[in-house]
């Protein structure tokens, strides 16, 4: 069965009971209430020699010994220590030198000279406190040679994901020291048959594949879809509330919105043909996506709620997997019209057609955030696949990956600093993180395969 995206396969034919049902209609979960906080405001740490700022984050300070309260502590500074190592901005001393130093004895006494001695800049000093509507997380930014609290937030909620402080502080710290955007609250979504379910309905044994959403560093991972059939090309909205996909439940690939927080589906392409890919404009207001409804695999619009579907190209070979541009004017796909396929692209009117890439195949394009002005794809390299970049107002294309498996169907993280992509270097189909120039890969799941990853907003 084709699905229309030259490189991500969905293999073999399903036929699924009618009475599959997806997650969004079972109680839906609510999203993750963001810690209340109160800020002290300081000033920027630096380094005068003009190299990276050495930051430290011990564990914090268990105001109480209860296990809730000692675990939290320790997960935070854990965590905040890998939020900020991730970015790359701070040169993090590594943990396992701390233990010469004695745990400051409340958050307001700090050996300096010991942290001198380790050649620390900065040092993040924290407690964790059991109150009555959960725990109250305080995290002071200390600069060590003036001996001063530089920066420090309060943070009062539920204990039940301790690990949603540290992304909450590190992104704050970020924006405060360096006035930049971090991604350690944004999630990935992805398709994965980790759940080792067998499709419903068919002869032949066929493993599923549910749309789960993560942590961007792969924790917390939660099933978003529970209808037996294949759920792929998982794509966020906006507002990180909603998220639409391809599904097989019905037989025919067609589109899904699952409303992941207010419990609800939506079906915006109604059944009218055969309809993949589907990405949300970045107002969030429509969707790009491939459809054969005219009888050719092409590029359509369509408002989110399927009305006012416009069909933007008209080939005889096939157009696939749509990207907007970060304004909603245009629209990146890969065409088959030169003969292998490669990267166009068009105007949201249909206008201005032009083909951007040189390889010898190119496709699953994906547009980079502001500022930067890049379209990210997989490119064949060999007998697989790698990531490359391609720079839109030069033409120039560096690549970022080099032949470690296939590495396939990028996506840019929110601030434009990283690219989540699906990889076969660890054996498996695994989703990893790399940052734009290369470096930093890490591998983000482990079970089962797992494919075609979006990075929320």
């Amino acid at each position: 069965m084709p699905n229309y995206s030259f490189r991500t396969k969905v293999v073999g034919a399903v036929i699924v009971a009618a009475s599959a049902m997806v997650a969004a209609q079972q109680p839906a979960p609510q999203p993750p209430a963001q810690p209340q906080t109160q800020t002290s405001v300081g000033v920027i740490i630096s380094d005068s020699a003009g190299a990276q700022v050495r930051l430290a984050v011990p564990d914090l300070l268990a105001l109480s010994a209860d296990r809730e309260t000692v675990e939290a502590a320790r997960t935070i500074g854990q965590v905040l220590w890998d939020d900020l190592h991730y970015e790359r901005e701070f040169y993090m001393i590594p943990r396992d030198t701390y233990k010469s130093i004695p745990p400051a004895a409340s958050i307001g006494t700090v050996p300096y000279e010991r942290w001198r001695e380790l050649g620390a800049d900065g040092v993040v000093i924290g407690t964790v406190q059991k109150v009555a509507t959960g725990i109250k997380v305080e995290l002071r930014l200390y600069n060590v040679k003036a001996q001063q609290s530089i920066y420090g937030r309060e943070y009062t909620g539920a204990a039940a994901n301790p690990r949603l402080y540290a992304h909450t502080m590190s992104d704050e710290l970020h924006e405060s020291q360096r006035s930049m955007r971090g991604v350690a609250r944004t999630k990935l979504t992805f398709s994965s048959d980790r759940n080792r379910e067998a499709v419903l309905g068919t002869v032949e044994k066929r493993e599923v594949k549910e749309v789960y959403v993560a942590d961007y560093d792969g924790a917390n991972p939660r099933r978003i879809t529970i209808n037996r059939a294949l759920n792929v090309f998982p794509n966020w909205s906006p507002d990180g509330r909603s998220i639409v996909y391809t599904s097989y439940r019905t037989g025919a690939p067609d589109i899904l919105i699952s409303n992941i927080y207010a419990g609800t589906m939506e079906t915006p392409s109604k059944g009218s043909g055969q309809n993949w890919l589907p990405v949300f404009s970045p107002d969030g207001t429509k969707i790009a996506f491939t459809s054969n409804r005219d009888g050719n695999p092409e590029i359509y619009v369509m408002d989110r709620d399927g009305s006012d579907v416009r069909r933007l190209t008209n080939n005889p070979e096939i157009d696939s997997t749509p990207t907007w541009s970060p304004s909603g004017t245009q629209i990146a796909f890969a065409s088959g019209r030169s003969g292998t396929p490669q990267i166009y692209v068009i105007g949201v009117d249909g206008a201005g057609i032009r083909r951007i890439s040189q390889e010898s195949y190119a496709d699953r394009p994906t547009w980079s955030p502001a500022p930067y002005n890049e379209i990210a794809f997989s490119a064949r390299t060999g007998p697989g696949f790698d990531i490359k970049i391609l720079t839109i107002a030069t033409g120039e294309t560096r690549q970022i990956t080099f032949g470690e498996g296939t590495n396939e169907s990028p996506a840019w993280s929110p601030n434009g600093r990283h690219l989540a992509f699906m990889s076969t270097r660890a054996g498996r189909s695994q989703i990893f993180t790399v940052d734009r120039d290369g470096r930093n890969l890490r591998q983000i799941t482990r079970e089962g395969n797992n494919q075609t990853p979006n990075w929320s907003q």
